[in-house]
């Protein structure tokens, strides 16, 4: 059974009028139409708890794609396929891409505003209020980021058009609610409002959803975000340095729209520790935390197949995608020669987005 309460996994039930429940985590009591069937309920703040590490996570990004950093967010353990986490969330990843695409804002002070705004939305908005709660977070943002007030002129405006786009195209597909939806959706509405009214070109990304497996009302091809998700596979000789530098960067800037792997005809017991060493001062990436070298039989089945440049043997691959990036190997070399091999690759990946 997909996850849908916190207690017993069993699906939500959602009544016509407020009663009276006790949180099963903190025994709090308050009214409420949410519980599950077996007559669990679990408070706003009980189900957000966790949200707290979200500052970290966005006062260290350094993206302008508001959907991979939110697509960050979803896979830290705190959030959950549905709840009114995706209330700040969506706000926090377009405050944290709208300060990256070098506009000036207090970032720290603008998301503990965002986080303090957003748990006021309690779950369920979407269906009670004919409000989501992700659609209201867009509004948030453009709020905080002008400065918006009740006595403001222009931006109390501009705060109110951008809800309304958001709630609009919600509404356009239609329930039941998804809240990854509802947030992609909100998400690049703002990323066209932003660009259109406030003069900030944030990335705007493609979306695939992975989440439609977990998902027990997922609308399927109705949705926007249905489709597959391309796997692509970086390959070299060893997948130590070049193969790996790829995984770890694609996964920083396409997991909103796809998945990445890397492997190897052959196998080395350790990741290039002047990899790892720079990949972690420039990006912040820990390679060793996830990755390890492997072999191509080790990883899933590839829409698309990169080698790196080393004249690697691929395996007979029929009817896949197959390129040669052509890259020099930087093992041995100085830093300079390998932070010229990391841009390069960096520059490919953001341009795989357009290719796929």
């Amino acid at each position: 059974m997909n996850e849908e309460c916190l207690i017993c996994r069993a699906p939500l039930e959602y009544l016509n009028e407020d009663v009276e429940m006790e949180c099963e985590l903190c025994h709090k009591r308050e009214k409420s139409k949410t519980r599950c069937v077996n007559g669990h309920y679990v408070c706003n703040e009980c189900h957000t708890r966790g949200a707290d590490s979200l500052l970290g996570l966005c006062m260290g990004e350094r993206s302008k794609n508001p959907a991979v950093i939110l697509d960050k967010m979803m896979a830290m353990p705190f959030c959950h396929m549905h709840g009114p986490e995706h209330h700040i969330m969506v706000g926090m990843a377009l405050l944290t891409a709208y300060r990256n695409a070098g506009c000036e804002l207090d970032l720290k002070k603008a998301l503990t505003e965002m986080n303090s705004r957003g748990q006021s939305v309690p779950g369920g908005a979407c269906g009670f209020w004919g409000a989501c709660g992700a659609g209201i977070s867009s509004g948030m943002f453009v709020s905080i980021a002008t400065g918006s007030t009740p006595l403001g002129e222009e931006n109390f405006g501009l705060s109110h058009k951008m809800t309304a786009r958001s709630l609009a195209a919600i509404g356009e597909v239609g329930g039941p609610r998804c809240c990854k939806r509802d947030s992609w959706l909100s998400i690049l509405e703002a990323v066209d409002f932003a660009r259109e009214h406030l003069g900030v070109n944030m990335e705007r990304p493609k979306v695939r959803c992975a989440y439609s497996s977990r998902n027990n009302q997922c609308i399927g091809k109705r949705c926007p975000f249905c489709g597959k998700r391309p796997k692509i596979a970086f390959i070299c000789v060893h997948n130590s340095c070049r193969s790996q530098i790829a995984e770890a960067l694609g996964k920083e800037y396409l997991s909103d729209f796809c998945d990445c792997f890397s492997a190897g005809t052959e196998v080395k017991p350790r990741i290039n520790q002047d990899a790892v060493r720079l990949m972690k001062q420039e990006y912040g990436i820990d390679m060793e935390k996830d990755q390890y070298s492997k072999l191509l039989q080790d990883i899933p089945e590839a829409d698309i197949y990169i080698s790196m440049g080393c004249n690697v043997a691929c395996p007979a691959i029929p009817g896949k995608k197959v390129l040669n990036w052509g890259l020099e190997d930087p093992t041995g070399k100085g830093d300079k020669e390998f932070l010229e091999v990391i841009r390069e690759i960096e520059k490919n990946i953001r341009n795989l987005r357009e290719q796929l």
